[in-house]
């Protein structure tokens, strides 16, 4: 004999009703070199786990309440292994700081470096590209 089996009475809740989230501005990840390569000849902060290249897009190059990032890592970094390693570290530290830290209209790429970029505290990789986009991102004069 099979008996059907019912959810406990639970009570009504309306699931629908979630509060907004922060406003954040869109993060798309870069794949033309051309992109990589005029964020070559901009603006660049060392970190100790990464380099920072940044630059402010002109307006008719993508939507400018965008963020787009890129990620490398060159043969030096180690194996396809360890390169790849790297770089989910900095897809991740972009995914959950970039958004809040970076200004639309930018676009950023992040070169991992031998040793420091998969070995660097997690913590201490989220605050060195908080410090990066600060020094990125103040006034020049």
């Amino acid at each position: 004999m099979v008996r059907a089996v019912t959810a406990p009475d639970t009570p009504d809740t309306d699931l629908s009703v979630t509060p907004p989230a922060p406003a954040q501005a869109a993060l798309v990840v870069l794949s033309k070199r051309a992109d990589f390569l005029a964020a070559a000849r901009a603006r660049r902060q060392s970190a100790p786990a990464f380099l920072l290249q940044a630059r402010r897009r002109k307006p008719d190059e993508a939507p400018a309440d965008l963020i787009r990032v890129g990620f490398t890592c060159s043969k030096k970094v180690g194996n396809a292994v360890a390169r790849n390693r790297a770089k989910r570290r900095l897809r991740e530290i972009a995914r959950m700081d970039l958004a809040t830290h970076g200004q639309p209209g930018w676009d950023y790429v992040l070169i991992g470096r031998k040793d420091a970029t998969a070995t660097r505290p997690f913590e201490a990789l989220r605050a060195d590209l908080a410090t990066a986009l600060r020094q990125i991102h103040k006034s020049r004069k």
